[in-house]
Parts: structure tokens; sequence; C-alpha cells
């Protein structure tokens, strides 16, 4: 859908930019022309540029500077989404309005998604937008746990990431990703109380929660050849992402890899978050929110 919204609005803004152009050029001297003429060669007074314009020539007018600039500031620069699971709590609400930096990594065209300036790459802990590669007409939004060339366990709920060498000495042995329980009973999953951890990827410290039962996934995960069932090696120009809820999230564990071509942009901001909560038996329909959280307003960590 997101690819669709880009092609109209770059259809639209062409079209309507080159009526502008082409009656600037060629049809309006020729209206200035005989607005002071006349139609029968006589003089006429008045200003030309009071003349009307033609309905399709006005419009095009317009719209264009509004179009462009939305089309600027959506496809180079940052594009809202919207929150629509809980795979990302506590970070991310559903509800939450996000504004994601499009030039994070990279500057792509609208339509095709061909990059054409390199500006940038992801950070451990960045919490990226991509194009979901099972499906890429669906747009995901996850944390990035693994680099190109780093080596990703996750094993009894504790992750663990080892950096990419290439020097082939003196590399960092496999560590577990540092882990502090904060508290317990802030959300639930099924009725049973989740457990809030600070975790720490690199400079970045975030909250993640967790079920405190033992759920083992791991016949689920995606196995990658020649490595263990809860263990991933990230391949050149790939990324592993995974989301901050960590037993309900459908992510790298269970499907692999992130190509740098399917990246979006880094969200970095919440600019409105919205409540939706409501009684079983309200008559309000479920897409009106039902209160405003302004004080989830702000940067993403």
């Amino acid at each position: 859908m997101a690819n669709y919204f880009s092609l109209f609005l770059v259809v639209l803004t062409l079209a309507s930019g080159l009526i502008w152009l082409a009656d600037s050029l060629m049809f309006a001297p020729k209206r200035k022309e005989r607005a002071v003429t006349g139609e029968d060669g006589s003089s006429v007074t008045g200003d030309p540029e009071e003349q009307t314009l033609p309905w399709l020539v006005d419009t095009s007018q317009q719209i264009f500077p509004v179009i462009a600039f939305v089309l600027v500031l959506r496809s180079f620069l940052y594009e809202p989404f919207q929150i629509p699971s809980g795979s990302m709590m506590p970070t991310l609400l559903v509800g939450d309005f996000i504004l994601v930096e499009k030039y994070a990594y990279g500057v792509k065209d609208p339509v095709f998604r061909s990059k054409f300036w390199d500006t940038g790459v992801p950070e451990r802990g960045d919490v990226a937008v991509f194009k979901y590669p099972k499906n890429p007409s669906q747009d995901y939004i996850k944390r990035v746990i693994g680099l190109p060339g780093d080596t990703v366990i996750y094993r009894n709920k504790q992750l663990f990431v080892k950096p990419a060498c290439n020097s082939g000495k003196d590399c960092a042995a496999i560590e577990p990703v540092e882990l502090n329980f904060v508290d317990r009973g802030e959300a639930y999953q099924n009725f049973v109380p989740l457990e809030k951890y600070q975790e720490r990827l690199g400079e970045v410290t975030h909250n993640i929660f967790r079920l405190p039962s033992n759920l083992n996934r791991t016949q689920d995960y995606y196995q990658q050849p020649g490595t263990q069932a809860d263990e991933w090696i990230v391949p050149e120009g790939q990324y592993f992402m995974m989301g901050d809820n960590r037993d309900n999230s459908l992510d790298g564990r269970f499907w692999g890899f992130v190509p740098d071509a399917n990246l979006v942009g880094k969200a970095v901001a919440i600019w409105i978050s919205f409540e939706f909560d409501r009684a079983p038996s309200s008559w309000v329909p479920s897409w009106i929110p039902t209160d405003v959280r302004f004080n989830r307003v702000g940067s993403i960590i």
C-alpha cells in the first residue's frame, strides 16, 4: 500500500508540474497577448494577469507546491507510521504514531526503492522499519540485534551477541547481553504478568518484556544451515531483528534476516499516541481513540 501511495504522489506531482510548466511556456504568453490586444485585434486595457485560468491549469498551480513538498518530505526525510501490534512493547505501544527517518540508511527513489545515495547503516540497538522479507508489501518494525558478520544466540531467554571479526585475531568471545530485572506486572499477556528487564545493546539501553515461564519455541525458529537451532550468523548485507516483547514477536528468530534493500528507515520519535481501550459493550467504533497519551510523545530509545 505504501508503494502504491508513493507511486500516486510521484505521478500526481509530475502531471501537475508538467501542466503548469507547459502552460507557462506555451499557453500563458498567448493568453496575455490576446488579453492585451483583444480578440478582434483592438487595444484592450486591464491587467492580463487577472485573466481567468483554465480549470486544469489553475488546479495544477494550486496543488503542485503542496504535493511536491509532501513527496519530498515523505520519500526522503520523514514518514509517519502507526504501531498496530504489541511486538515492540514496552518501547512502542499499540496506538503510537511514530516518525521514521527515511535518509538514515540511505536515500532511495520512492517507487522502485533503489538506493542512490549512501548516508549511513543500521547500528546495533536501532529501532528500524523495514519491508517484511516474506511479504515486502508489509512494513515491520523491530530492533536491530545483529549486524553483518555477527553471531547471535537466543538461549533460555538470554541474548548473546558476538560482534563480527574480520581479522581473525583478538576477536571478542560471544558474551551475554547485559540484562537487569526492573519489575513485573506492568503489562499482561494471556492474563500472565510480564517481566520487565533493562537490556544494553552496544551504546543503547532499552527495556524489554519477557514471560516468566520457560517457553521453548526453538522448534519454530528459522534454521540456518551449519548452526544450532537457536544460533544465527548474520550474512553480509543483511541484519538480524528482534522485537522488544520477546515472547510475543514474530521476528528474525522465526524467518531469518533482513536484506539492506528492505530497510525503510530509523524510528526516531513518537509524535502522538492514542489509547483505544474500551469496554466490550461499548457502542463506540474501535477506531475512535478513547484517550491521548501525551506522556509518550518524544524520542524513541
